[in-house]
């Protein structure tokens, strides 16, 4: 991931490569980077139809780059199955945005997702 400038206070609690699919659809993998105020998710690989991503919003004028402040979260849901776990998050406004981490265990990540 890019470097990413910090906010005050803002102190990284963890980082995983997955897979992200926004509200708007698609699927792109990349590093996200949770800290304790934001989700910071870098789309570096397009593994759906092309032209999504120009419905992220652009952070700071980098391409694909995403910022989800936790003060926007509602709901953190967890779902798992055999070969898929996943977790959901859902904005105050209702738009979702999945993180899959395939196989994985998506427990640290949620729990990372909830810390403030």
């Amino acid at each position: 991931m890019a470097q990413i400038e910090m906010l005050p206070d803002e102190k990284e609690i963890g980082h995983w490569t997955l897979n992200y699919i926004p509200a708007s659809g698609g699927r792109y993998t990349g590093p996200l980077t949770v800290t304790n105020q934001r989700l910071l998710f870098d789309a570096q690989f397009n593994t759906s139809a092309p032209g999504a991503l120009r419905e992220l919003m652009v952070f700071k004028g980098t391409w694909g780059y995403i910022a989800i402040p936790k003060s926007r979260i509602r709901k953190v849901d967890v779902s798992s199955s055999m070969l898929k776990k996943k977790v959901v998050v859902t904005l105050e406004n209702g738009e979702t945005h999945t993180f899959d981490y395939g196989m994985l265990s998506v427990q640290k990540i949620a729990e990372a997702i909830n810390a403030r």
